[in-house]
């Protein structure tokens, strides 16, 4: 047992100097300092120890007391000397006139710490240095207020993610020093990390940050983030750095290494070394070894995790010091995706398990085929037994992956084709299991030549680099399924991803959202290739019950069968052999040949033709289309159109333009004359965006002018309809989509949305394509404006007249295309634009966008500019946007009513001031004007 003085000799002046304090020399430290009120100097003792006397007091290099230290006997708790020590840092701050001393108090075993008017004390590792104590007076001193300080909305723009700094800053004003933020995977965690630490090291609240993750790919990723958008900062480790720099302001480390820094008892780092930790995907991992990291700094920690709020474990939250499931803040999956527009993609599931997954692999299971076959291979059936579980560890069964690989094939998402799948990651258990898959797709599909789908895997070094097996599943067409163990599951973003495949069980929360995180990103309109759809949803297949595993009710696959091209062509080419059967029509036999044609065209390989064999047989016999009976032709219909789907060899584009002409010979024998004119306008407009400049297209440009006029489709004989598809379907590769986007099939003719993309123009009520008619108004703008002198001043930014404006709005509505302001305003989806604004949008001086889009644009806008906005007047703007996209205006009143007192009793009045709602009021006003 050790009394007090003991317990400083034996032990406490030792921890001091382990954190570099000489305890014998008095210009850093002095012992049983004498607290003076005559004196303003440091005294030498002129009495034996006592209460009026500080046990240590540290000084700093200007010989003034930086922190107090009361020492206690090793066998009491230290917390007894808290109130005695507040006191001597009071009374020594009043009578040598210096910076509040800070406040610490030991036995020796435990220390505590107390920033006196900031933070309530706190138990800590270790003494601090010097230089830790002086760099904590420095930043007390010279802190600026968090709610005065910009956040740089180039690094985190987004109104949630400026919310979600503002949160965490005003959590540090309220003195607070743990918060948790829970992002859904793609919102942009370490953008939001970064613009705080920004804002942070601007407002001198900070000068060190820790950044921790758990492996080196992520270390990887965050230092370049760090490096592309926070340049101004050096961080640690540079490439191939492995020795520990102290002069960096940045530090991006795996618990691993930073474990090993702090436990090298000649190089370890004190605890009070960094200002700010930020632990990347805080969750269960932390609670084993790697939480001494945690426990050894004594600092502010902010943790960042993806996994939904309901699934976070108590452990996390009380971690972070929050309640239970109400994180600092948080920014979900389905806020994103309900956002306007969205953030991210949404996600439909189809649980598929094998009876062998299911009720294992025994004599039970196998039927007496594959009983007999193990038998002819030497294998006894009744020695054979596996669990479900033990598929792909202990046992492999090629049945299993190539039913897998079957039913993907039938229930994927597919290019616009409905053909091929469209881009996918198979998540397999093994390399093994992974290569296992690649053989089936190979068998499966072997019109792909091997290319259809890849293996995928770190240890494959093709798979890196610009051209790489990786390159080439994100930017090229093939492959289109990426098989893959581990290497895909987190860090990858490819916005084509419309399928991911579980073809493996996965125990962790974390990582099971982090994998559907790979599906999450938006596509936009303008990055969209031609082997992919516009992306409302992605589909997850779960082989292994995951969803069930995690207690997980996610929203189910819907049955909308995509129905392949092929088989749609040849259902319509049967609908309309129907019809010429029921008229007696000479056309019956044409279609007869031509439903001939296309089941001739099936590869033989392909493992649905070879399912289907015995059927196909039965169409292959010429007395089978001798009499069709109306049971053939149900036949056909049910039994034989589905196999069309194995049908992908071909021109989708000539196939497309082939149905279309079908239909309207179908619509001609049925005399539906509405349909027949919104076809006649459908066929036409493809037919005008054939470019007549390049030769194979120009060398057929008699049949392209004939096909062009209003007379040619008046009653076309079968024989001009078949003309048409032998020279012009051919050439729709080469056709030119006036709206930029690729090739895309309309699915309903007499759908209002098609409707929409018609325009009536001019004296003679000519009717063309939004995007064709868009195409012509610009071009006659940009031509004019080499010549009009008016368009020449609104190019150059100069302001024109009231009149001159009327001269130039009647001279475009008297020349072709005979433009109006109520035109433009439909063309561009626009019903608030004015006509100045359509011509300043076409000469790119200023743009137009929709109406949805200008309110997002016009509110992101204005938080971003007045980013010192607080958290709850943010959501307050959010709440505003939505309801002004919903209803289309709002007056002043409505905002004092529901929804907006539901976030304060008064609305708007309690949540800003007066300056800031007549400056919300302009900006509703400038939208609507």
């Amino acid at each position: 047992m050790l009394n007090e003085a003991k317990t400083r000799k034996e032990i406490i002046d030792h921890r001091l100097k382990q954190a570099g304090w000489n305890v014998t020399d008095r210009t850093q430290v002095v012992e049983e300092f004498y607290i003076s009120v005559e004196n303003n100097f440091i005294s030498e003792p002129t009495k034996s120890y006592s209460s009026e006397f500080s046990d240590y007091v540290l000084l700093g290099k200007n010989g003034k007391p930086l922190a107090i230290v009361e020492a206690k006997k090793s066998t009491v708790d230290a917390r007894i000397g808290e109130e005695q020590a507040k006191q001597y840092s009071y009374n020594i701050q009043k009578q040598y006139d210096c910076d509040l001393p800070f406040c610490m108090y030991t036995n020796g075993n435990d220390i505590y710490f107390w920033d006196l008017q900031n933070y309530a004390p706190r138990k800590i590792f270790a003494f601090p240095t010097r230089a830790d104590l002086e760099r904590m007076v420095f930043i007390r001193k010279n802190k600026k207020p968090l709610a005065d300080e910009l956040i740089n909305t180039s690094i985190a723009g987004r109104p949630y993610q400026i919310q979600a700094i503002r949160a965490v800053f005003e959590a540090m004003e309220e003195r607070k020093r743990k918060f948790l933020l829970i992002m859904a995977t793609g919102t942009g965690k370490t953008r939001i990390c970064i613009a705080m630490v920004d804002g942070l090291m601007r407002a001198g609240w900070i000068s060190r940050v820790l950044f921790l993750v758990d492996r080196i790919a992520l270390r990887d990723q965050a230092i370049e983030a760090f490096k592309e958008n926070a340049p101004q900062y050096s961080v640690w480790p540079h490439t191939d750095e492995t020795k520990l720099a102290t002069d960096r302001r940045i530090y991006v480390s795996t618990y691993p290494t930073m474990l090993n820094i702090i436990e090298n008892e000649k190089k370890g780092l004190s605890p009070h070394f960094f200002d700010l930790i930020v632990i990347d995907e805080s969750h269960r991992s932390i609670y084993n070894v790697y939480q001494n990291v945690l426990n050894y700094f004594n600092t502010i920690i902010l943790g960042l995790t993806a996994t939904p709020t309901d699934a976070v474990d108590h452990n996390t939250f009380q971690l972070f010091e929050c309640e239970d499931g109400l994180p600092t803040f948080a920014y979900t999956f389905e806020d994103a995706v309900n956002n306007i527009p969205p953030y991210l993609s949404n996600f439909e599931v189809m649980k598929l398990t094998t009876k062998f997954q299911q009720e294992g692999i025994h004599l039970n299971t196998i039927n007496e085929d594959d009983q007999r076959k193990l038998i002819a291979e030497g294998k006894d059936p009744i020695e054979i037994n596996f669990e479900g579980t033990d598929i792909e560890k202990a046992v492999t069964n090629k049945g299993t992956n190539a039913l897998i690989v079957r039913e993907f094939w039938e229930e994927c998402i597919k290019d616009p084709n409905g053909v091929l799948p469209g881009k996918t990651i198979f998540f397999c258990m093994t390399m093994k299991h992974a290569r296992r898959i690649k053989e089936v797709f190979d068998q499966f599909y072997p019109q792909g030549a091997g290319e259809i789908a890849k293996v995928i895997v770190s240890d494959d070094p093709r798979v890196y680099g610009k051209g790489g097996l990786l390159d080439q599943f994100k930017n090229n067409d093939f492959p289109r399924i990426a098989i893959s163990v581990d290497m895909l599951d987190t860090g990858i973003d490819i916005p084509e991803l419309v399928n991911l495949v579980f073809a493996k069980p996965v125990f962790s929360y974390t990582k099971f959202w982090q994998m559907i995180g790979r599906g999450t990103r938006i596509l936009n309109a303008n990055q969209r290739k031609s082997w992919c759809h516009d992306k409302d949803k992605f589909l997850v297949i779960d082989c292994w019950d995951n969803f069930e595993y995690f207690k997980l009710n996610p929203k189910g696959k819907e049955n909308k069968t995509q129905t392949a091209l092929p088989v749609r062509l040849f259902k319509m080419r049967l609908e309309k052999l129907k019809i010429a059967l029921e008229q007696s029509s000479e056309i019956a036999t044409s279609e007869k040949l031509e439903l001939e044609k296309l089941i001739n065209s099936l590869p033989n390989k392909n493992v649905v033709v070879r399912d289907n064999a015995s059927d196909l047989e039965k169409v292959y016999e010429t007395n089978f289309w001798d009499e069709l009976s109306e049971e053939k032709i149900q036949f056909l219909d049910q039994t034989i159109a589905p196999i069309l789907r194995a049908l992908s060899s071909v021109d989708f584009k000539a196939m497309r333009f082939e149905k279309d002409i079908v239909e309207f010979s179908i619509a001609q024998l049925n005399s539906e004359s509405q349909d027949l004119e919104n076809l006649r306008e459908l066929i036409v407009t493809q037919i005008a965006e054939l470019p007549l400049n390049i030769g194979v297209v120009a060398k057929e440009k008699e049949i392209i002018n004939r096909a062009l006029k209003n007379s040619f489709w008046a009653n076309p004989a079968e024989s001009d309809l078949k003309l048409i598809i032998d020279k012009v379907a051919p050439l729709m590769r080469y056709r030119q989509r006036f709206d930029g986007g690729d090739e895309q099939e309309s699915l309903n003719l007499i759908d209002v949305t098609y409707k929409k993309e018609m325009i009536e123009f001019g004296p003679e009520n000519e009717l063309v394509s939004v995007s064709r008619y868009k195409d012509m108004v610009e071009a006659m703008v940009q031509e004019l404006a080499e010549q009009n002198p008016i368009l020449k001043k609104i190019k150059s930014g100069d302001r024109i007249t009231e009149d001159e404006l009327n001269v130039l709005a009647q001279m475009m509505n008297e020349k072709d295309p005979f433009v109006t302001e109520k035109l433009l305003q439909r063309v561009y989806g626009n019903q608030h634009a004015k006509f100045l604004q359509f011509i300043k949008h076409i000469l790119q001086v200023e743009i137009v966008h929709s109406f949805e889009e200008t309110v997002t644009l016009a509110f992101d806008e204005f938080i971003k500019l007045h980013n010192n906005l607080s958290s709850n007047q943010i959501e307050f703007m959010t709440v505003l946007k939505k309801y002004l996209i919903d209803k289309g205006k709002i007056e002043k009143k409505d905002l004092i009513n529901p929804p907006f007192t539901q976030l304060h009793p008064q609305g708007i009045l309690g949540v800003f001031s007066p300056q800031e709602i007549e400056e919300i009021i302009t900006v509703i006003q400038r939208i609507a004007a």
